[in-house]
This record gives C-alpha cells, sequence and structure tokens, in this order.
C-alpha cells in the first residue's frame, strides 16, 4: 500500500525555521573558519574544530526541524536514537575534514573541490542516515536520480560556501556565505525528499502514536544549546567586535615566536619616548 506523505504538515513554518537555523551553524561555521585563516598555527585547529561543530549541528538541526513537518497519514513515525545521533556524528566529522582541508590548504584549485565535495557529501550521508533512523510500519524506498541530484547540490553549494569563507573579506561576506550553506543543506534536504516513497505493510488508527514534533524536540535540546555557546564565542570574538576584518595573516617562522598582529603596536607603545631638545642657543 501506498503511503500518503505530507512534509509540511505546518505549512511555511518547518521549512523557513529550518532554512534558518541552515544558515546560523553556517554563519558561526563558516566566520570561524575565516577566522582560523588570520591566526597562528597554534590556534587554527581550535577554530576549525568549532566551526565544523557548528556546521555539523546546524545541518543536523536543519534536517530534524524540517522532519517535524514530515507525516504519514497511515501510519505513526518514531526515531531510533542511536541512528539519530550517529547522523550527528557523521556530520561533523565528514564536514570536519573538508573544512580542515581548506582551513590548511587554502580554498582554491584542489583543496577547495576536495574540501566542498566532503562537505557535501557529509550534509548527504547525515540526510540518509538520519532518515534510516526512521521507524515506520513499511519501508522508504528512493528515486535514484532524484538522490543522485541532491548529492550534486549538496557538494556544488558546500564548494561554493567554502571558497567564499576562503576569501576573508570580513564578516558581510561570511554571512552572504553562510546562505549559501544554507540553500545547500535546505535544497539538498526537500530534494531528498522529493525522492521518497513510502510503501506500508499495513495501516494503523488515525491519531495513534506521538507527532514527530514531540519526538524530535527533546533530542534537539543539544545542538541547539551548542549553536548558541557558538554564538557567544563568535560574538566576542576581537575580530568581530572591534570591527578590524582586514587584519593580515600571522605567518610564524621557523625559530620565531608566533605573535599575534596586535603586538607591534604594543611593543611600540613601550619603547622610551625620544628625548626632545629646544632649540640651542649659538
Amino acid at each position: 500500500m501506498q503511503g500518503t506523505i505530507d512534509g509540511f504538515s505546518y505549512g511555511l513554518v518547518t521549512p523557513v525555521v529550518a532554512y534558518l537555523m541552515a544558515c546560523l551553524g553556517g554563519a558561526l561555521g563558516l566566520r570561524c573558519t575565516t577566522r582560523s585563516m588570520l591566526v597562528a598555527q597554534s590556534w587554527r585547529p581550535g577554530w576549525l574544530a568549532l566551526g565544523s561543530a557548528a556546521i555539523g549541528s546546524g545541518i543536523w538541526t536543519m534536517h530534524f526541524i524540517a522532519m517535524m513537518g514530515f507525516t504519514v497519514a497511515e501510519a505513526p513515525i518514531h526515531y531510533d536514537r542511536t541512528t539519530t545521533y550517529a547522523s550527528l556524528g557523521v556530520a561533523v566529522v565528514m564536514v570536519g575534514i573538508g573544512i580542515f582541508i581548506v582551513g590548511y590548504k587554502g580554498a582554491r584549485g584542489a583543496a577547495l573541490f576536495t574540501g566542498g565535495t566532503i562537505t557535501g557529501l557529509g550534509v548527504a550521508s547525515m540526510h540518509y542516515l538520519g532518515m534510516a533512523g526512521m521507524r515506520l510500519d513499511g519501508r522508504l524506498q528512493y528515486n535514484t536520480f532524484t538522490v543522485a541530484a541532491s548529492v550534486v547540490i549538496a557538494m556544488a553549494a558546500a564548494t561554493a560556501a567554502l571558497w567564499a569563507a576562503g576569501q576573508v573579506r570580513g564578516f558581510a561576506w561570511s554571512v552572504g556565505a553562510s546562505l549559501v550553506m544554507g540553500l545547500a543543506v535546505s535544497g539538498m534536504h526537500y530534494t531528498g525528499m522529493a525522492a521518497l516513497s513510502v510503501h506500508l505493510h499495513g495501516t494503523a488508527a488515525s491519531g495513534t502514536g506521538e507527532s514527530p514534533a514531540a519526538l524530535l524536540a527533546p533530542m534537539l535540546i543539544g545542538p541547539l544549546a551548542f549553536l548558541c555557546l557558538a554564538g557567544v564565542v563568535v560574538l566576542f570574538d576581537p575580530l568581530v567586535v572591534m570591527g578590524r576584518t582586514h587584519w593580515p595573516r600571522v605567518e610564524q617562522k621557523p625559530g620565531v615566536p608566533a605573535r599575534t598582529p596586535a603586538e607591534p603596536a604594543a611593543r611600540r607603545s613601550t619603547r622610551r619616548p625620544m628625548s626632545t631638545r629646544g632649540p640651542q642657543s649659538r
């Protein structure tokens, strides 16, 4: 029996909120990626790791907020927690690999293509693993061509977002890149959902089981709290607060301790002022 699918049971509420969450995670993660290119080598892994976790949490949160609006009329839906949280881990790890490649090799050429491809595949893997955690009295089938299209969308848009993040052109540029990342995640999600059909084994009484929103909301608390924490870190970053978006990249020479761009000015301020002499009488 063919199931009756409704992906928008709350109207435009879930797609809009889901897109905004994907943009939030993208903005935080891509800003961290940009910031990592302006600091000494010792600080770079920390910023890249924070960016990876922010983007991974953002796309995972986006997916399951969108899934709050997904229903099958003839069958209640449940979610396996282990598989659901495993999809979060896959998203963070694969996005992290892509971001670390771009963060260390630069957003150009083979490094950009490799990083964007891996990041896009991370978005797609998270989506389909998350769908594998959905439990109902039936089986899911996908149209192969549409699934392939969803993966291509994710890879292309993720590559574009990482390229924009690598330009190091300030906070507004990173926000623009986050809109592209949000488009990648949302476009991939709804294209993938368009590929889905549900074949039921039987029917359940109408209204049985909890709503998807009631099932998924508790699982979203942790990632949402992390995104808020990451937002605080990025918000109070001196590079953003002071408005200095064009500090030069800090390069560390062999055998010379790394220093921040502010050090030279600080050192100049500690020098003794030169003595001034008045005009000498002749």
